[in-house]
């Protein structure tokens, strides 16, 4: 069995209060691309891998098609992607970060996890309520490796 990254109970909890992540994608022409976004920490797959959802939402976006948008370009070309969550705070013992390097795919709506991920989301972001996010594709990212530093605690 492959090395599986296991998020320990305060990794899980840090995520969990966490209101948003850094997705780092690679561009074609091999740079970085970075993009801020809103996810839910789901269940674990059948290998016992993490993972965690990012919807496409309706925020205003260069493309009303979702599936236009550089990131998802990017991640249909190179499904290797890494999330960083981190805490920045003025009292340096609280900085605290957890980086997961993952493989994304693009969720179809009516495809295994879409309707519970959507209601995962909508429960923990409030403003979702509003979105169709039923009728458009969401990000699923299966953790691979995982990193963390500093202080986790969600307090």
């Amino acid at each position: 069995m492959p090395d599986v990254p296991v998020l320990d109970p305060a990794q899980r909890a840090f995520l969990g209060v966490a209101r948003t992540a850094t997705l780092a994608t690679i561009r074609p022409d091999g740079l970085p691309r970075l993009v801020p976004i809103c996810f839910v920490v789901g269940e674990d797959d059948a290998d016992g891998r993490p993972t965690l959802s990012s919807p496409l939402d309706e925020k205003p976006k260069a493309s009303s098609d979702p599936r236009a948008l550089a990131r998802v370009r990017d991640l249909l070309a190179r499904p290797e992607a890494t999330l960083l969550v981190d805490r920045w705070s003025e009292d340096w013992d609280r900085l605290g970060w957890i980086r997961l390097d993952s493989r994304a795919e693009l969720v179809e709506p009516g495809a295994p996890g879409h309707a519970s991920a959507i209601e995962a989301l909508r429960a923990k972001y409030p403003q979702y309520r509003e979105h169709r996010l039923e009728i458009r594709p969401i990000l699923r990212f299966t953790v691979e490796r995982a990193g963390a530093w500093g202080d986790l605690d969600p307090r």
